[in-house]
């Protein structure tokens, strides 16, 4: 049975579900709430050091649902960011979680979601974003991405 009536919104909502699901296990988190929002802080982090038509090829292997939070608040004229360091790329993470949970291990949550892109998108989109990343944010991604 449908949830929404209309069968694009309901294949959106499961896809985008099963993502947040895929981060929440694992990370070992029952709070879905909590998964994907350190799914989503950790795209807008990534987003922020792509190029703008790196952002969005990326966007166009989402699904639709999460393209709507992966865009959210984007500036592209400031993309990519100068930040070069994994200790910086992580602060983002951390300083979004600060309020509610500020002993949040930021790197797990980038490792996470990293791994999950890594099973979710093309290879070929992969490479791509691994090629323009600086080495230190590279290694957050699954070793066999990084080979």
């Amino acid at each position: 049975m449908s949830m929404t009536g209309l069968p694009a919104f309901d294949t959106t909502v499961q896809k985008s579900n099963t993502w947040v699901n895929d981060v929440a296990k694992e990370l070992g988190w029952e709070d879905k709430h909590r998964a994907f929002q350190g799914l989503r802080v950790t795209l807008h982090a990534l987003r922020d050091r792509l190029t703008v038509d790196e952002a969005a090829q990326l966007a166009v292997q989402l699904p639709i649902l999460l393209t709507g939070f992966y865009y959210e608040d984007w500036k592209p004229a400031t993309n990519p960011s100068k930040e070069r360091t994994k200790d910086q790329f992580l602060s983002h993470i951390s300083d979004y979680f600060q309020t509610i949970e500020p002993n949040i291990d930021a790197e797990a949550i980038a490792r996470a979601v990293f791994k999950l892109m890594s099973n979710r998108v093309s290879t070929g989109e992969i490479e791509d974003i691994t090629g323009i990343l600086p080495a230190e944010i590279k290694e957050l991604w699954p070793q066999a991405v990084r080979a």
